[in-house]
């Protein structure tokens, strides 16, 4: 060490930093981790490595806030993965683009005038240099953005696909819409009304194929926010139905919007979940979001005709007392009655003179009230319409209701309500005073009896008789029954709603689309591709008179007249269309993105397919034609286990039907790492105030001299306890972030995050550096001398153990190892450890803490990068001893210890321990005679001594 810097040579934070920024500097020089594709831009016309691996995360957004330590974990976690199988020889495709549309940034606009695309694009390089920093092995090539026009003309290219197809029910797929119109020409298929589709004029046809596409505008039941002049998620409504932003009102209105037939795939969503290599956990969250079930369709007759329930329980039929639809049900205008019937119960009126009066009052209370909110009411609140329907099994008239716990997205909209045996149909028979009558034989004095039971009150005179069945008998007998009388089928049903795909906002993929005179949709050719976002002055969306139901949305690009109205040749001549206003979901580019990373560069086609074919093409190895193909490992959090995990399956088969893709599924593993959690503290307010400022004494926890109270929870900018990445860095390196966070336990788990902790970790990569490196001078501590045995134990125990985990992603016991090895190393050789037990530790770090170990490889006399260099292999037969060491007890305590064969027998390893002198010098002479000898084989001796 000299006088001037007595720290030169040591492995401190400045040190690393420097260490950190030379190697980030020589891989993005030398594009260290360009994955090449077979063709086209991304190619190098050389020999492709035997084996590919396609790595990735799930899409990030760029917020405002930047990142904190917990948001890197699942992106260190897939860094290590990758750069551990690039050291076995793999060519491996790992990227990281942003999902970069999203309402933050279009509500900053809104309240600063700042473009969208500005802050946007400032957020992306703010966390491009927060990801920089931590090492990532990104193909930077391949990055996109949502954002990017070139990027967005491929998902509005997609949208087109989706728009001019239909789904083939006989042969269960999409295919694209001109096959329909061929079959309808011929008169191979009939339109949805059963007209013949040559006798259409143009409108007609027009409007019949809308009725065929997995795209199509439907009048949708929305959250309608006059006051913000938007529609709103469930999530952006109060408990009291008014906005979270503003407190306006908030109504329930019919609203014409884009929908993706989403359900027309319940069955190839559900069934190919068993080809995934995916949690159990987000499979069962997809399938009861599908919530596949059998049951019968029945008709109950009407003054209006039929009304349709579907029940996965027609075995209950005879227990059916009233029938209640949702009251947005398209029927409920022509069931209402004038009058109330003579003799109508008070309670069924809700303080109305006439049933309209009563369904008008009651659609008013109701009108902000989210799904969620109705389905979770405890209150049963509901209107009689004056009118009754016929149950189809005993012939009993049975009044018609409407209530707010009936929704129209599930099922038919209408339910029988059976309340002996459902509990809040048992609640609202109680609130209204109906008939309730089991028929199954349970106790119902205090609640609906649910479970199963022999069916009793449950016949008829027309050869309808269940009781004594159970209830699979009595369903079959009930659906066999029902069909046979034509008042009802057998059908299966799904809770899978289509997919709702239009946003009243400006931050957003503009849709493709323009509407004729006739206001009749047609798709924008491909060649004029893409539909950018015009420039506006207002990001607003028109607003209202907060209390103005009636009033209709108006989005921000309304405002753009000059877009809006374009004159375009559609094949007709020049004609004057109207552009659509609204754009598309933020998970529009979330549901194709891991494509476009196999070719961002394309600018003929979204992917080529030979591209495709090779990154996320189905295996023809040990996995069989069972392979759904798609991403290798995907990274992310469980709460994107339904909504993008579903959306992209979807948009993923239909470009496989179509012939675009040739890979059934977009991602073949799907691994959910866990969260990073930390203390958060809240003053007597019950405010959160920042973390970072408070102190501990004597115990207890202060903020500004105010004592405050500490909590627990997930790491994040609302609780104020959030740790920026940058601090870490700068105060111990890179290295030290990514060995602390993978060490800090299993990665599908949560862990907490604790600063003074991080020091540890640094520790063992300064216990490293000093194998390497003397700190007195910088000199090789290394030595050229050959492996003891034991250090060949070690170090292939350590190979054989770090590459299985690995594999894994048990990066925690990694480390756990890595840090064992490196003990023993430091112990056994304080003056210099052998190169040859040095090297492969080095090249075991690498993936954790790929900075040090460019350095130290550099160090150690090789050229260029580690990156590539093979992982160590181990000798199995150094896995295991061929003797152990066992203790010897005498009378019960240990006094020697001795070595024996592995599969020494009971009497070899008795004589080996009788002949070992320190057991002679204490079991012979003074009168000792060993009495006893207890032989446990693997485990001890056990001498008695008398």
């Amino acid at each position: 060490m000299t006088e001037a810097n007595p720290t030169a040579h040591r492995y401190t934070a400045a040190l690393a930093n420097e260490i950190e920024s030379t190697w980030q500097q020589y891989w993005r020089d030398n594009g260290t981790f360009n994955a090449p594709n077979p063709t086209g831009d991304l190619a190098t016309g050389e020999a492709l490595p035997a084996e590919k691996l396609n790595v990735q995360d799930m899409f990030p957004y760029p917020s405002g806030a930047g990142l904190h330590v917990g948001h890197p974990l699942g992106y260190i976690a897939t860094d290590v993965y990758a750069r551990y199988n690039r050291m076995l020889g793999k060519n491996v495709l790992h990227t990281l683009g942003y999902d970069a549309f999203g309402l933050p940034a279009e509500q900053y606009a809104i309240q600063t005038g700042t473009h969208p695309r500005t802050t946007t694009e400032a957020n992306i390089a703010n966390m491009e240099r927060q990801l920089n920093q931590l090492g990532l092995g990104h193909d930077k090539r391949r990055a996109v953005a949502t954002t990017d026009p070139e990027f967005y003309k491929w998902t509005q290219w997609i949208f087109l696909q989706i728009y001019n197809a239909w789904f083939d029910e006989e042969q269960q797929k999409a295919r694209p819409i001109e096959d329909l119109v061929r079959d309808l020409l011929t008169g191979a298929r009939k339109t949805k009304d059963g007209r013949d589709f040559k006798d259409l004029n143009t409108q007609e046809k027009h409007a019949a194929l809308d009725e065929f596409r997995l795209v199509y505008l439907s009048e949708s039941m929305v959250n309608w926010c006059p006051g913000l002049g938007t529609v709103l998620a469930n999530e952006e409504v109060t408990a009291d139905g008014r906005s979270e932003r503003g407190n306006f009102p908030v109504f329930r209105k019919r609203l014409r919007q884009w929908m993706m037939r989403i359900t027309a795939y319940s069955d190839r969503l559900l069934d190919d979940l068993e080809l995934l290599d995916w949690p159990e956990k987000v499979k069962s969250m997809q399938r009861n979001w599908i919530g596949r079930s059998r049951g019968a369709q029945v008709a109950f007759g009407s003054t209006a005709g039929d009304i349709e329930v579907f029940t996965t329980r027609p075995d209950t039929l005879f227990g059916a007392t009233y029938v209640t639809l949702a009251p947005e049900h398209e029927l409920v205008e022509s069931l209402v009655a004038d009058a109330y019937p003579d003799g109508t119960p008070e309670t069924w009126t809700y303080g109305q003179a006439t049933p309209r009066e009563a369904v008008d009052a009651y659609l008013a209370a109701i009108a902000a009230k989210s799904d969620v909110e109705r389905q979770e009411n405890k209150e049963k609140t509901g209107v009689f319409l004056g009118t009754y329907a016929t149950n189809p099994v005993n012939g009993e008239q049975v009044p018609i209701f409407i209530a707010d716990y009936v929704l129209t997205g599930y099922g038919t909209g209408a339910i029988m309500a059976v309340p002996a045996h459902d509990e809040r149909d048992y609640e609202f028979a109680s609130v209204f005073g109906l008939p309730i009558i089991p028929v199954l034989d349970g106790d119902i004095s205090e609640a609906a009896f649910v479970g199963d039971a022999a069916h009793i009150n449950s016949s008829n005179s027309e050869g309808l008789d269940l009781d004594g069945l159970g209830k699979e008998d009595a369903i079959e007998a009930a659906i066999t029954w029902l069909v046979d009388r034509g008042a009802g089928e057998e059908k299966i049903q799904y809770k899978l709603r289509d997919w709702l795909f239009a946003r009243q906002r400006y931050w957003g993929e503009p849709f493709p689309i323009v509407y004729d005179e006739y206001g009749q949709a047609h798709g924008i050719p491909e060649d004029q591709l893409p539909v950018e976002l015009p420039e506006v002055e207002d990001y607003k969306p028109v607003s209202f008179d907060p209390d103005d139901k009636d009033s209709e949305p108006s989005p921000p690009l309304a405002k753009a007249t000059d877009w809006v109205n374009v004159t375009m040749d559609l094949g007709e001549g020049p004609k004057q269309y109207r552009r659509d206003t609204n754009v598309m979901p933020q998970w529009a580019g979330s549901s194709w993105y891991q494509l476009r990373y196999i070719d961002p560069t394309n600018s003929e086609e979204f992917v080529n397919l030979e591209n495709e074919q090779y990154w996320t093409g189905p295996r023809e190895d040990e996995h069989g034609a069972g392979d759904p193909g798609g991403v290798d490992l995907y990274v992310g959090g469980v709460e994107h286990a339904v909504l993008h995990l579903l959306y992209s399956r979807f948009w993923h088969k239909v470009l496989y039907d179509l012939g675009f893709v040739t890979s059934k599924e977009p991602y073949r593993r799907l691994y959910n790492q866990g969260y990073i959690q930390a203390y958060a503290f809240t003053d007597a307010r019950g405010v959160y105030v920042p973390a970072a400022e408070v102190e501990e004494c004597d115990g207890k926890f202060f903020y500004a001299g105010e004592e405050v109270n500490r909590e627990y929870g997930k790491m994040g900018k609302s609780l104020k306890n959030a740790v920026a990445p940058d601090d870490v860095v700068r105060d111990f390196g890179a290295d030290t972030l990514r060995v602390y966070e993978m060490s800090m336990g299993p990665l599908d788990t949560s862990r907490p995050w604790a600063t003074k902790d991080v020091v540890g970790s640094h520790r063992f990569l300064q216990r490293l550096w000093r194998l390497v490196v003397s700190e007195e001078d910088g000199s090789l501590a290394v030595v050229d001398s050959e492996l003891t045995s034991d250090d060949a134990k070690q170090l292939h125990r350590t190979i054989a153990g770090v590459r299985d985990d690995y594999e894994g992603l048990r990066d925690n016991t990694v480390v756990a190892k890595l840090i064992e090895y490196v003990n023993y190393l430091t112990k056994t050789y304080p003056s210099g450890a052998p190169r040859a037990a040095v090297e492969p530790l080095v090249q075991m770090v690498s993936p954790l803490a790929p900075h040090i170990a460019e350095e130290l490889w550099a160090r150690l006399g090789h050229d260029g990068t580690i990156t590539f260099e093979p992982f160590p292999t181990f000798d199995e037969s150094l896995l295991t001893d061929d003797t152990v060491e066992l203790p010897v007890q005498i009378n019960g305590k240990v006094k020697a210890r001795v070595e024996v064969p592995v599969d020494a027998a009971q009497d070899e390893i008795e004589q080996i321990a009788l002949a070992d002198p320190r057991v002679v010098e204490l079991t012979t002479g003074a009168g000792k005679n060993v009495v006893k000898t207890i032989v446990v084989p693997g485990r001890m001796v056990n001498l008695v001594v008398k």
